[in-house]
């Protein structure tokens, strides 16, 4: 039986749009909640039974490294013997059963470049691939069984949001036809991440830190007619300016998060 997919997070750009917060720590690492977005995605995906995560790292990567490194103490109440260095923790803040690479994919890299450097690390026929600073309440076993259910190299979940992002054009068979990221209007769908690959995608990506997922691979892997959309018509909300911070802390506050699908 294959081993359940690797999830796959991109969490190396500078996010210089969100600089408020990016001077001083890597997107992922900023705040929803008490809580990293990084972690909300992480926990989305958990919430399915997914606990294995590559984590592509580049910009201020070792905090990130550190976080996770400290995690426990950092949850809990813990007694320190300063002679032995050895702790004891008093909490009960339940830690998740994760297992998590870090992944050095280069300050400058760019995500077509940061995924081809983890691949030796997929060890399935499939894996995610999702965004660092994205949440949404995607059903991740229907990702999965419909990615499983068309036979092509590529899935991903396409969304509503607003005019700033680009256009895919969708035919009715759900195959996409054309790829084009972030052009100023459009009335379609958009990239909302959470994708699924299978592993062929890495024999249209290259390590050359120049090379961009959302460029020629993808175009290419349209041109081939290996992209399929999974229609996500309800929450969705990426993290990229002090206004979407703000507007996902405003609902994570309320108790009303529609990501929020654990318990």
């Amino acid at each position: 039986m294959e081993n359940k997919p690797k999830v796959v997070i991109l969490c190396g750009g500078k996010g210089t749009r969100l600089k408020e917060e990016t001077e001083f720590r890597p997107k992922p690492l900023v705040s929803v909640g008490d809580m990293p977005i990084l972690w909300h995605i992480m926990k989305i995906y958990s919430h399915y039974g997914f606990n294995d995560f590559v984590l592509c790292l580049g910009y201020k990567g070792e905090m990130i490294k550190d976080y996770f490194l400290n995690y426990q103490t950092n949850m809990n109440d813990f007694t320190l013997n300063i002679k032995n260095m050895n702790k004891t923790l008093q909490g009960h803040s339940k830690i998740p059963d994760w297992n998590i690479t870090f992944a050095n994919t280069g300050l400058e890299s760019n995500t077509g470049s940061r995924i081809k450097q983890i691949q030796k690390y997929i060890d399935g026929d499939t894996f995610f691939l999702t965004y660092g600073d994205g949440v949404a309440n995607v059903d991740i076993d229907k990702l999965l069984s419909f990615h499983k259910s068309h036979g092509k190299i590529g899935t991903v979940t396409t969304v509503r949001p607003s005019t700033r992002f680009g256009n895919l054009t969708i035919d009715d068979d759900g195959m996409i036809s054309d790829f084009t990221k972030k052009t100023k209007t459009h009335d379609g769908w958009i990239d909302g991440g959470f994708f699924v690959f299978n592993k062929k995608i890495f024999e249209y990506l290259s390590e050359d830190p120049l090379c961009m997922l959302e460029n020629e691979p993808l175009k290419n892997l349209t041109k081939d007619r290996q992209f399929m959309s999974f229609k996500h018509n309800d929450f969705w909300q990426c993290m990229d300016t002090i206004r979407d911070q703000e507007f996902l802390n405003s609902l994570w506050t309320s108790g009303n998060a529609p990501w929020k699908i654990w318990k």
